[in-house]
């Protein structure tokens, strides 16, 4: 179990946000809650600053302390965010001794939480997709904190990746981004081929084995702390399921892309030491992801579900939640997808029907593993 982590000293912060508060009761909620907390803490009250957003409704703001260390403050309002999912996961990756934020203190009535603070610098910040021999150490220890994490896992802790939700959310391509961003309506043949694609994607996810999914695991969630350990943010999604999922999410980023022979590279890594570690099954010649070959496949078809989801769920952010941001890196999916589609034949109803919306020509590629 990894130790207690201590707050981080404030070396040079970033520019600090002033605080802004739709709804007068909360905030005022939200100053009796702080003061409450400023004793204990040695809290400097005056010095709330907004530190991040992502893409729920929860915020997070940083606040300081009379000692120069500084905290980071959760605001899940509890009418829309769930904050008991965060506590939970937080003391499985503690267990798995994963570095995660501690919780402090938390208000779970009102939903405003106090966590220990990694500071302003993500693992991404410190990326360029032109230099990866300078990112290839930074991922080394991104693929070990996941063996720790899958290491710990265990069935019945944590919500299934069953087919229901994992059909859930591929419906959120056809929904949202071809629906209502893309406005195109696939015909009764377009329909059924797209969800006979489902089903064959869905099929090949679950034959892999059960394991803790952290389910956003990629670059812009973890943070660089002065040590030069990785620390995990965001995984109040947390599942059991595939165990190709993390891995996908790590080399087929939302926000960062690269060559095929770096991803490979480090999915070959990753597969050995699985293997070592029994995740992939029994951990010998034999059994399921026994072949590179059809592990990387098994991680492509992986990482199709999610791109088409995350294109789904980034089209729902604009076009519901207004915030318009997050669809810029569509073609960044659409392009992921185009690659997968373009290998396995039985893909290539989904690859037909993507180009024809995008306006984009047949890709043409090959299989890693059978086809």
């Amino acid at each position: 179990m990894s130790q207690p982590i201590q707050p981080i000293q404030a070396g040079t912060p970033a520019p600090a946000a002033a605080v802004s508060w739709s709804d007068p009761a909360r905030e005022k909620l939200f100053d009796q809650w702080l003061a409450s907390q400023a004793p204990t803490h040695g809290l400097l009250v005056d010095s709330v600053s907004t530190a991040s957003a992502d893409a729920s409704f929860r915020r997070y703001l940083r606040v300081k302390s009379a000692s120069g260390a500084s905290y980071i403050i959760m605001d899940a309002p509890p009418d829309k965010e769930d904050c008991r999912p965060f506590v939970h996961v937080q003391k499985l990756l503690e267990g798995a001794g994963v570095l995660a934020p501690q919780v402090l203190a938390w208000d779970e009535p009102h939903g405003f939480m106090l966590l220990t603070d990694f500071g302003d610098q993500t693992l991404i910040g410190l990326l360029d997709p032109h230099k990866p021999e300078a990112a290839h150490g930074w991922y080394l220890q991104a693929v070990d904190t996941l063996i720790d994490w899958q290491k710990a896992s265990r069935p019945g802790v944590l919500p299934e990746y069953n087919d229901a939700l994992l059909r859930r959310e591929l419906n959120l391509f056809p929904d949202w981004y071809l629906g209502r961003h893309r406005e195109f309506t696939p015909n009764d043949k377009q329909q059924t081929l797209l969800q006979r694609t489902f089903d064959t994607i869905i099929a090949t996810n679950l034959e892999a084995p059960g394991v803790f999914v952290h389910r956003d695991y990629m670059t812009r969630n973890m943070m660089v702390t002065p040590g030069g350990k990785l620390a995990v943010l965001d995984f109040q999604d947390a599942v059991h399921g595939p165990v190709t999922y993390d891995i996908a999410s790590l080399l087929r980023d939302a926000f960062i892309s690269w060559e095929e022979d770096f991803v490979i590279d480090i999915t070959v890594r990753y597969w050995e030491k699985a293997r070592r570690a029994g995740i992939l099954g029994t951990g010998s010649a034999s059994g399921w992801g026994a072949d590179f070959g059809d592990f990387y496949r098994a991680v492509d078809w992986m990482g199709l579900q999610r791109h088409l989801k995350v294109a789904g769920i980034f089209a729902r952010l604009t076009l519901r939640d207004g915030k318009p941001k997050y669809l810029a890196d569509t073609p960044r999916f659409i392009a992921y997808i185009r690659q997968t589609a373009s290998r396995y034949r039985e893909l290539t109803p989904l690859l037909r029907l993507v180009d024809e919306v995008e306006g984009t020509q047949p890709a043409f590629g090959f299989a890693y593993g059978r086809m």
